[in-house]
């Protein structure tokens, strides 16, 4: 059976060696995670991941939910588990303290998320997308919906979904049918079927709060008539208990690849009365902030699988015994070789932990600058702030969840026939990660937003204030110790910018051009923003060596880990820039006969 432990010292050093998260204690939020405190929250997470979550992983792959008479059940464990994710205070870590948070960044969410999600990912898509609606919420909510709807979504003693698929609409929400009809009180009724919605219906809160796109009767055709609604699954009273049931019914579970433990509905509306979240005709950008954190969750996901299937495939190389190293024995007391002394297997453990590390690395890079964007006194911070995070969410969520999934696979491959086998449980990793390929914005469409809208953004600001971040850094450490990594970095910014000038100078004239080059070059810019994380994490490895004391086994391992990534990954991108400049034309020469 797999297992699950959480990287505790991974986190420590990226919090307090790479970021130097202190350096931010003056600022709201960072003021309430002293290191003491961070310390005790990752222990405490960790043990929840490990004791209570991982053990329910196989359980709910293999019994999945369960609809009968209109009622989801989740798998054997979920709701005792939900019961003390709730009672523990955990949805309300980075909440906000007006409706009950705790109010800590985001930068520690995420490690709190990869943790929940290592360990058992269906089971945190319920308290994950409930965080996306309390976002939704917060920032777009009349006050009368956050006060009535917000403090048992931070509690978690009610859970929140996203409504935007239909069955003739996914990426092009401009075609939606479902309809809502003013009744005069503010309210609207809301008729349509919703369908891929994940924790549509359960039993482990008792309110499920909707947010649902939909067209007001009248409103124009298109992505620009569309609005957002909230529609609770039982109404809530004046003195804020529960009341009548909405109308609002589950019709079908979705039967699916993977995370089994999740309830993936099919949502049917009928004359369900909701409320308007933002303004009317602008539900896409309310929408939207929902969006954009459920992407960064997504890309997280792509780590955690990468991470649960290495740490396994890992522990299953040092045990299993196959043939000779190649270079002469190295257990000669024993029948053959664990086979982590292969070349070949190292190649496919160590993909996974260079990226991993880099991975989680650029996770936390990516939220504390989200954290910056609010919490700063300092406007260009702020401005900083804002731009990565545009930037990166389609980096993060397509780069991570394409090599995460790649990762899981080697894993398995790891494994030989052995991973094939059910009871080792490297296919649920497998197939748990698929779908972050896919979900919250196919892949290929997140690479379209990188090339098509967030190179564009601002005159290009952001992408050039990332190549200065780049630069700057390179520019101030000139020791000969970093130079093995400051050194491909420079080569990799080298080719990502390339890569953007062609674009610049090519995609205007010809669009398919962007089109063809799009996913080539989000994967060039996933490649680089991790090449500059391991920079990063080798000038701080270096640092604490330098220091002495301290774990130096750790972090000389990290700087041999840096070392593959830089001489292994990082040539990568002369492919993808190469592979950009072709253009679109070897794509679009065919007839749709010749396929």
């Amino acid at each position: 059976m797999p297992s699950y432990k959480a990287p505790l010292q991974e986190y420590r050093f990226l919090l307090n060696d790479t970021f130097n998260m202190s350096q931010y204690a003056a600022l709201p939020g960072f003021r309430d995670a002293p290191l003491d405190i961070v310390d005790q929250i990752l222990d405490e997470a960790g043990k929840l991941a490990e004791e209570v979550l991982q053990p329910l992983n196989a359980v709910g792959d293999k019994v999945g939910c369960k609809l009968e008479n209109g009622v989801v059940t989740t798998p054997p464990g979920f709701k005792e588990a939900y019961k003390t994710l709730v009672d523990g205070g955990w949805p309300s870590l980075v909440a906000d303290p007006a409706y009950g948070g705790q109010g800590l960044p985001n930068a520690l969410g995420v490690l709190f998320n990869e943790m929940v999600s290592s360990a058992n990912m269906a089971f945190g898509m319920y308290p994950g997308l409930s965080h996306g609606a309390y976002s939704a919420l917060l920032h777009h909510g009349s006050d009368d919906l956050k006060q009535t709807y917000l403090p048992k979504l931070v509690t978690g003693e009610w859970t929140g979904t996203m409504n935007l698929t239909e069955p003739q609409c996914g990426t092009d929400l401009g075609l939606l049918r479902t309809r809502a009809v003013p009744q005069g009180d503010g309210s609207y009724k809301i008729t349509g079927t919703k369908i891929f919605i994940s924790a549509g219906e359960h039993d482990l809160a008792d309110n499920i709060l909707h947010l649902v796109l939909a067209r007001v009767e009248g409103a124009p055709a298109g992505i620009k008539g569309i609005s957002l609604f909230l529609v609770p699954k039982f109404f809530v009273k004046d003195d804020g208990s529960l009341g009548a049931r909405n109308g609002v019914s589950c019709g079908a579970l979705e039967h699916k690849m993977g995370i089994h433990g999740n309830a993936t509905c099919v949502l049917n509306y009928d004359e369900a009365t909701g409320w308007l979240v933002g303004e009317r005709e602008k539900g896409m950008r309310a929408m939207f902030t929902m969006m954009n954190e459920a992407r960064l969750g997504v890309g997280l996901q792509g780590l955690s699988q990468s991470e649960v299937a290495l740490q396994n495939a890992i522990a299953y190389a040092k045990d299993r015994l196959q043939g000779r190293s190649l270079t002469g024995a190295k257990a000669a007391d024993k029948p053959a070789d664990p086979i982590i002394v292969h070349p070949d297997v190292r190649r496919m453990l160590l993909n996974a932990k260079s990226f991993n590390e880099g991975a989680r690395a650029l996770l936390v890079w990516t939220a504390l600058h989200g954290d910056l964007s609010h919490a700063s006194d300092d406007a260009g911070v702020r401005e900083s702030g804002d731009d990565m995070m545009a930037l990166l969410t389609p980096v993060v969520k397509g780069y991570l969840t394409d090599r995460g999934f790649a990762n899981a696979i080697e894993a398995q491959q790891v494994y030989g026939g052995h991973g094939y086998i059910d009871e080792q449980g490297m296919g649920q990793f497998v197939r748990d990660a698929r779908i972050a390929m896919i979900y919250e914005g196919a892949n290929g469409v997140q690479a379209l937003d990188l090339v098509g809208r967030k190179l564009a953004a601002n005159g290009g600001r952001g992408v050039f204030a990332f190549f200065k971040l780049i630069d700057d850094f390179v520019a101030q450490n000139k020791d000969e110790k970093i130079a093995a990594f400051t050194g491909p970095l420079v080569a990799a910014r080298k080719d990502l910018e390339a890569a953007t000038t062609w674009f610049m100078e090519n995609a205007l004239q010809n669009p398919d051009n962007a089109g063809a080059g799009s996913t080539d070059y989000m994967q060039l810019f996933g490649v680089t923003a991790i090449a500059y994380m391991w920079a990063l994490m080798a000038k701080a490895a270096l640092a604490k060596l330098a220091e002495g004391g301290g774990d130096k086994a750790y972090y000389e391992t990290k700087l041999k880990t840096a070392r593959y990534y830089m001489d292994r990954v990082v040539p990568e991108t002369a492919t993808h820039l190469a592979r950009v400049r072709v253009g679109a034309a070897p794509l679009m020469a065919f007839s749709e006969d010749e396929f």
